[in-house]
């Protein structure tokens, strides 16, 4: 028997769950666990089968031969929306429920090194319309420990890849009004070509590997976010 953790739009496929509680009955892999779904919920089964839905064990996407052990954390990925200790790599990848401050922020990565010269941000902010139609209110969702673990990553990545000197990366979570802020990219560089170009990939890459989803609040009733440019 495992638990398989659900998000976002998943879980009103399974009438409001967080979670489900299944036997693999002798089965000893992901593909073993997707053919049992088909039974039972053979909608989510099909969106695994069309790659719409990423299956994960202990925080690492899987694939249909990955063996499933009893204690592993599994979960079901719907497409991305996408306590921190005190030491200061941990606050420079954050999830976060509380608003930020860009001036604080900014001030955190510049005094990481006397030789920043050139500093690019995106910050990400919830606007009243989308795809047509309005929106009063978001709210996020996110995938505790992974989450965290993909935003790291990405700026690991950041930091081998371009010649910046550093990057840092929060994404709010919970109920977020028209106007506020949602997402916070710094990167810091010795000059200004690095820093944008590290910028924009990070972002980019916060939209395609990090499972946060986001819910829409509009006239026509809630709807999940699939994919946002």
């Amino acid at each position: 028997m495992i638990t398989l953790k659900l998000f976002g739009m998943l879980k009103t496929l399974a009438k409001n769950q967080a979670e489900l509680r299944v036997s693999l009955n002798g089965g000893r892999t992901v593909g073993d666990l997707v053919g049992l779904l088909e039974k039972d919920y053979p909608e989510m089964a099909e969106l695994i089968h069309k790659k719409k839905v990423l299956v994960s064990v202990n925080h690492e996407i899987a694939h249909p031969d990955t063996v499933i052990s009893e204690g592993d954390e599994v979960a079901l990925l719907p497409p991305f929306a996408g306590g921190a200790s005190a030491g200061p790599e941990d606050l420079l990848v954050r999830v976060q429920r509380e608003d930020f401050s860009i001036d604080a922020e900014l001030a955190r990565v510049r005094a990481r090194s006397n030789r920043i010269g050139g500093i690019a941000i995106f910050l990400g902010t919830a606007r009243d319309r989308s795809k047509g139609h309005d929106v009063s209110g978001i709210k996020f969702e996110y995938y505790e420990g992974m989450a965290q673990k993909k935003l790291r990553e990405i700026r690991e990545r950041a930091l081998k890849d371009f010649d910046v000197i550093e990057v840092l990366i929060i994404h709010r979570y919970g109920d977020i009004q028209v106007g506020e802020n949602i997402v916070l990219v710094i990167a810091a560089a010795e000059h200004r070509a690095e820093a944008f170009r590290a910028c924009k990939w990070s972002i980019d890459e916060l939209k395609q590997i990090t499972p946060i989803w986001k819910l829409e609040s509009t006239p026509q009733g809630e709807v999940w976010v699939e994919e946002h440019p």
